[in-house]
């Protein structure tokens, strides 16, 4: 039985990545098949088979941090509070849940204005305020993509601003389907050339869809990690990519999803060991230490956070003792943790 300071470790600052490098591929990449071995991405296509099967997300990250003002009037005269808002859920066409700062300036009906774009506060509990827009549906969409800046992790977004540069840098150059608040980061490594490259060396690929959602950042609170409960993404598993990730099973291919998201929604597809279903719906999916994995045979993914779930996910799929060696040579050769960091290739133990 695990405990939560079981997958704490001790990480420099200056190993936590602030911008990706320059190409994408160019990321550092640790292959974990047995031993360790350092390479980069560019090599991908040299540590796989033809006939194994990448599963990528395909969620659109939105620029779900806006900047606005409360204006509000009082027996001083007129009141106004600067408050940054990100959005984290929608709930309908015109309105989402938010985290608010300061919330603490935000009463029920106060009026938030972004530019021409303004929001009605119809719920708060703590910092969690629900913002009712006066544009709904494309408009809104539209509206929150020129006034938006990338919802950046906490752990960048303390250190700096998200800039234009970010647009372009935390976003897959697969992206299609808008709806992420978090963007599935081991597929910031891809670029049209290693696709192609991997195309031409027999590697297939498919795509699903999981909105990664704020709570992928959310702590673990409990000592107990089989006391925690995971935050709920929707996601879709189409019928396409079930009839790809079946025929390359039965074809003694491997399947490998880019990331933790898809690695977790493929897994709650999953009907039998080595058989998936086309699915839609909400997952809250927890991979643990002793789960039994149904579909995947390895994952692509960045080095994550101490104590996170995903440190938890990793340590399902290869074992928990050697992820403590993963992390520790990659400490000591110097890799870059984190959504903006280097890259793994781990293969199921």
């Amino acid at each position: 039985m695990h405990t939560l300071d079981d997958f704490d470790f001790d990480l420099p600052e200056a190993l936590i990545a602030l911008r990706p490098v320059r190409p994408r591929q160019a990321s550092r990449m640790l292959v974990a098949n047995g031993g360790i071995v350092d390479a980069k991405v560019s090599d991908l296509p040299d540590f796989l088979r033809a006939g194994d099967l990448l599963v990528f997300n395909n969620t659109k990250v939105i620029p779900a941090r806006l900047s606005g003002q409360r204006t509000r009037e009082t027996s001083h005269g007129t009141g106004v509070s600067n408050i940054e808002v990100n959005l984290i859920e929608k709930i309908s066409a015109d309105t989402w849940m938010s985290l608010a700062k300061p919330a603490k300036r935000l009463k029920l009906g106060d009026v938030i204005r972004f530019g021409d774009l303004a929001a009605r506060v119809v719920s708060k509990s703590g910092g969690e305020v629900t913002l009712t827009f006066d544009q709904s549906g494309a408009a809104l969409d539209n509206a929150i993509g020129v006034i938006g800046a990338m919802p950046l992790p906490p752990y960048i977004a303390s250190k700096r601003a998200a800039d234009a540069q970010d647009m372009d840098d935390y976003q897959t150059v697969f992206a299609k389907q808008s709806g992420a608040v978090a963007a599935p980061t081991a597929s910031l490594h891809f670029d049209s050339d290693l696709l192609a490259r991997l195309d031409k060396s027999g590697v297939k690929s498919t795509e699903v869809t999981l909105h990664v959602g704020a709570g992928t950042f959310l702590p673990v609170k409990v000592d107990n990690i089989e006391d925690h409960k995971m935050h709920s993404e929707w996601g879709e598993v189409s019928h396409e990519a079930a009839d790809a990730i079946n025929q390359t099973l039965k074809a003694g291919g491997r399947v490998i999803p880019v990331g933790t998201t898809a690695l977790r929604l493929i897994e709650t597809a999953a009907v039998q060991v080595g058989g998936i279903a086309p699915w839609v719906g909400d997952t809250d999916i927890f991979i643990r230490p002793g789960y039994e994995f149904k579909i995947a045979d390895g994952l692509m993914t960045n080095f994550h956070l101490p104590k996170s779930t995903l440190m938890m996910l990793v340590s399902a799929l290869i074992g928990y003792d050697k992820v403590k060696d993963i992390y520790a040579h990659a400490i000591d050769n110097g890799y870059r943790f984190f959504s903006y960091g280097d890259s793994s290739l781990l293969f199921r133990k």
